[in-house]
């Protein structure tokens, strides 16, 4: 296992760390397998996504439209629960196959860490497997 911490500085905020992924990647020696990287957060998610101008702000308001307005109950922060909400909806992990020492992923599509409730840092565990079962 590895590890990356990844400094948001935003409230809500989409954040690519496609070659942070393809460095470590690069730096282990791993040609060809899978990557699995995991947020250590309950406001925090993983994904893949285009990233073309504007599309991560879209993303985070069509996101954040999704959650109702409702009393929530949570002890800590009621106020704080729209957060949890979208962390669970979108997960805290993804898994991308590697090939030739790189995350194999479309023309458009990055690997991206989804804050709800930055700025903070956030903890990523990264475990890389070889097709030989590897690490």
């Amino acid at each position: 296992m590895h590890r990356l911490t990844v400094q948001t500085r935003r409230h809500r905020q989409v954040v690519d760390i496609t070659e942070r992924v393809n460095d470590l990647i690069r730096q282990q020696g791993l040609t060809d397998g899978l990557c699995t990287i995991f947020v250590t957060h309950t406001t925090a998610a993983l994904s893949t996504a285009d990233l073309d101008p504007g599309t991560d702000q879209d993303m985070l308001d069509a996101f954040t439209t999704m959650i109702p307005d409702l009393k929530y109950r949570h002890p800590h922060n009621p106020a704080h629960v729209p957060d949890h909400i979208l962390a669970t909806l979108l997960g805290p992990s993804v898994t991308v196959p590697v090939e030739a020492g790189r995350l194999v992923l479309g023309t458009w599509q990055r690997v991206v860490l989804f804050e709800f409730d930055g700025p903070r840092d956030r903890r990523l565990i990264v475990t890389l497997v070889s097709e030989t079962g590897e690490s």
